[in-house]
């Protein structure tokens, strides 16, 4: 028997109507579009304005999408990973709810967050089921409603985030196409720079933390800049040496979408020309867990099989890592 890797055999995405462009933002804080361009690339970022919806509508609408584009089953699904910052709440996991959903009844679910490196790490997790031979459909979305969790008079940080989701499926290859390598890292020490405070069982929710916005995103952002910067770079350059890559074979780097200048270092790194980075943050900013998937539903269209496709991540944590994928078809 033909050894079995992991391959993506479909994509879908969703991200909500509203667009919170850069000059509505010069409205609510003190900023303004070419400050915001300038520093992170972002234009508009898409936010989900409905209070009574939450990350699992958003992973639903992505997941039906991919079904439907797909055409397949859902009841064929045997697990469904939800990688998201924002779940829908602290206990209930959000991906059994998706899978219900969704039809995938016969699947079970569960989440994984790793903050905007969530994805990254939910596709060496559902490799590893697949190449396993024991699951044949493993559905990975990553999703976050992260406008839930931003404090719309930080300017540091609103300016940055977005909502949105997209989805994957992984299947078996045996022709050598999907998952290649990975390296993936986190160090304790980026828990002091990009966290939120309160929530947790070190402190749990209260008057007083809600009081104090204990329950909003904290970014120390020269400090995580330094660190995407370099991570990302390293081991994105490392796993294109460890599979002797040249960066004529490099066909696509997908990087996380946090900000412009982190994906351009990484892309010098590595070589690779501007042509074929793949790059969406103008559109939506930075939709932590589902960066990742948006690029690839996006750009879909320019996927050959056989493409060697590098992706890369760097989220709180800190975490990061780069996985070295064989596209495995042509788009219709």
């Amino acid at each position: 028997m033909s050894k079995i890797t992991a391959a993506i055999t479909a994509v879908g995405s969703y991200v909500p109507d509203f667009r919170l462009t850069n000059e509505i933002l010069e409205t609510m804080v003190d900023t303004n579009d070419e400050w915001i361009t300038s520093r992170t690339g972002i234009k508009e970022r898409r936010i989900l304005k409905d209070a009574d919806k939450g990350t699992s509508y958003l992973a639903i609408k992505a997941a039906e999408d991919l079904i439907k584009k797909a055409g397949i089953n859902p009841e064929d699904i045997d697990a469904v990973i939800v990688a998201t910052a924002t779940p829908d709440q602290p206990v209930a996991a959000t991906a059994v709810y998706v899978a219900t959903n969704i039809g995938a009844v016969n699947a079970f679910g569960y989440d994984l967050q790793a903050a905007c490196s969530s994805f990254l790490y939910g596709m060496s997790t559902c490799a590893a089921f697949i190449e396993t031979g024991r699951y044949k459909k493993v559905l990975l979305i990553g999703a976050d409603k992260m406008s839930s969790i931003i404090d719309y008079k930080d300017r540091a940080t609103c300016i940055i985030f977005g909502d949105g989701a997209g989805a994957v499926l992984f299947e078996p290859n045996f022709e050598g196409l999907g998952l290649q390598d990975e390296i993936l890292r986190s160090d304790g020490i980026g828990r002091e720079f990009l966290r939120i405070e309160a929530g947790g069982s070190l402190l749990p929710a209260s008057h007083d933390t809600v009081e104090q916005g204990k329950h909003f995103v904290y970014q120390d952002g020269k400090t995580v800049f330094k660190y995407a910067v370099s991570n990302m770079a390293d081991v994105s350059a490392k796993i294109m040496e460890r599979n002797s890559l040249t960066h004529d074979d490099v066909a696509y780097l997908v990087a996380h979408q946090a900000n412009r200048r982190i994906i351009d270092a990484t892309a010098h790194r590595m070589g690779v020309d501007d042509s074929k980075v793949l790059v969406n943050i103008e559109k939506y900013g930075n939709t932590t867990s589902a960066t990742l998937p948006l690029v690839l539903a996006d750009f879909e269209h320019l996927f050959k099989k056989g493409d060697n496709i590098v992706f890369a991540a760097f989220g709180g944590g800190f975490t990061w890592g780069s996985i070295y994928l064989k596209w495995a078809y042509d788009k219709n």
